[in-house]
């Protein structure tokens, strides 16, 4: 299905764009996110007599994003979990518990922001987190997880 992007999609293309995805990722995902809409002759006609004021919001939104993003740059965030003696943690740091100690931290951060390359975090030490608010917007957050030493 093609489909005229109404923000940028990473991995998939700009504002305005006319792309072809498949029809269920169109029909379940960027259509109801309001990210899309069908590229009728239409549709395209009614994007171009909007784009400025799409254009707009999409720098707005970028705005703030970077906003988040320089905020967020360098944060360090503490966990504590339960570890045995060699350092290994009983069970994980995933990107919802570091999402809500972001959000304790007193910043609006959606665990989907949180990017986790490795995967959750099973041993003690200090790891280099990405959050991406936006796909131009990019803060590096150093999570220190430490052994809990309460029983």
């Amino acid at each position: 299905m093609q489909v005229i992007l109404l923000e940028k999609i990473s991995n998939l293309g700009q504002l305005g764009e006319v792309v072809r995805v498949k029809d269920g990722y169109a029909r379940n995902f960027l259509i109801p996110q309001g990210m899309a809409r069908r590229a009728t002759q239409t549709a395209i006609a009614e994007f171009e007599a909007r784009r400025a004021e799409l254009e707009r919001q999409a720098a707005e939104r970028l705005a703030a994003a970077q906003a988040v993003a320089s905020k967020l740059e360098g944060e360090q965030v503490e966990m504590r979990q339960k570890a045995g003696v060699d350092g290994r943690l009983f069970g994980s740091v995933t990107n919802f518990d570091i999402a809500n100690a972001l959000t304790g931290m007193g910043h609006a951060i959606a665990k989907a922001q949180v990017r986790m390359p490795d995967g959750p975090i099973k041993t003690i030490g200090e790891f280099p987190i990405q959050v991406v608010p936006h796909t131009d917007a990019v803060a590096t957050i150093t999570v220190r997880v430490l052994p809990d030493n309460t029983q």
